[in-house]
């Protein structure tokens, strides 16, 4: 019995089976992309556009975003710089949004903000739910597309979930998955910006010049003259403008989400007041964003709502001692952030609340306090100088 050769490009066919198969796989939107040659106008601009943002600082404390090849060329300005053999991306996006508040809508006082993706977990028999990490939950679901385009197609392939040399935002605007906001979001007209990516590299060609197979027309930019996230964002991290045209960039040193979860040892002082009750990076720039508004509720099996997450006590997070935080976060985003920048984060969090109700804790954290109090952690300098900023902030707005 003679076997079926296997594709060696990308067909019209193979490229609807995409679109089944992300579907099956959980995905709300799938898109399919060639690689630029690095010589090509578009592909050396963007490199350029990458290469002047990290040169200017923008990337902060990320180093793995400013790794180098033996050239010095950025790795992340351009796919075939790590990957040579790369020629066509997949994009698939999931929908994360949930039936929860926003950080932008009334809380009870004394309560910090998680990011909501964050929040996800996986429903236990006995009714609890299991902390999960989107990196996991999606690279499972990218492997099943992978095995089936493998068991079709001769050729190499590489997931990635946030973990590749490339920037997944690029390729999910070219692969026509959604437009990049001022936000410097993926927003799809449909979906909002909710969205979660996942990549897989391919070094399968599109079928050109076959008119039957052509690359994914990039989504229309739809923000317009709209500025509500960068008016929004406390920091001014978000650099664009009302005009359309403006290019869509972050300083990242200045995002509250890298602050708090990327950012190591003390923030600095004069972001601190902004930062407000964010203990856990931080949604406002899409709370506000219209786009939103129309944004589906998506419910995915490893992606629930932890609803102990949503507007947590301040009170809570601060008494969790590091068994109870690797009990409780073990396996979901915090855990790569740590307690010990949690707890940074919730004593600036204090401070920003104005309440006086905090001070014994944050007494203890300056290591001035009765040490029963929660106060085995006023050895840790940056959190015990967070402390003393956000205990004189009370005492002086008091």
């Amino acid at each position: 019995m003679k076997l079926e050769a296997k594709l060696e490009t990308w067909t019209a066919e193979l490229r609807r089976w995409l679109g089944r198969s992300a579907r099956e796989a959980g995905f709300e939107a799938a898109g399919l992309v060639g690689v630029r040659d690095p010589q090509d106008p578009d592909a050396a601009q963007e490199a350029a556009r990458y290469t002047a943002w990290v040169e200017a600082g923008r990337a902060g404390e990320m180093e793995y975003l400013k790794r180098r090849d033996e050239a010095g060329t950025l790795i992340r300005s351009g796919l075939r710089v790590a990957m040579p053999w790369a020629r066509s991306v997949v994009v698939c996006a999931l929908n994360y949004n949930c039936e929860a508040p926003l950080s932008i809508d009334p809380a009870e006082a004394g309560t910090g903000w998680i990011a909501r993706y964050a929040w996800s977990g996986r429903a236990r028999d006995d009714g609890t739910a299991a902390a999960t990490d989107y990196h996991d939950e999606l690279l499972h679901r990218l492997r099943l597309i992978e095995a089936e385009l493998l068991a079709q197609t001769a050729c190499t392939t590489r997931c990635y979930v946030d973990t590749g040399p490339l920037v997944e935002r690029s390729l999910a605007a070219q692969a026509g998955v959604g437009w990049i906001g001022k936000n410097t979001c993926v927003l799809n007209q449909q979906l909002g910006s909710w969205l979660l990516l996942g990549i897989i590299v391919t070094s399968l060609p599109l079928d050109e010049p076959a008119t039957a197979m052509r690359a994914s027309i990039p989504a229309a930019d739809r923000c317009g003259t709209c500025t509500r996230c960068i008016d929004a964002c406390p920091t001014g991290a978000l650099l664009g403008s009302s005009d359309p045209a403006a290019p869509r960039e972050m300083d990242a040193t200045r995002c509250i989400a890298y602050l708090t979860i990327e950012k190591k040892g003390a923030i600095d002082p004069g972001l601190r007041a902004q930062m407000g009750r964010q203990v856990f990076g931080c949604d406002i720039c899409q709370d506000v964003c219209p786009w939103n508004r129309r944004a589906p509720i998506a419910s995915h099996a490893g992606m629930q709502p932890r609803l102990e997450l949503v507007n947590p006590a301040l009170e809570w997070l601060a008494a969790m001692d590091a068994r109870e935080f690797k009990l409780r976060f073990k396996g979901s985003p915090l855990e790569r952030t740590g307690r010990k920048r949690l707890l940074r984060n919730a004593a600036i969090a204090m401070g920003n609340s104005g309440d006086a109700r905090f001070l014994p804790q944050l007494d203890a954290w300056a290591g001035i306090g009765p040490s029963d109090v929660n106060g085995g952690d006023a050895t840790d300098p940056v959190l015990r100088e967070a402390a003393e900023w956000a205990r004189a902030r009370i005492l002086t707005r008091r």
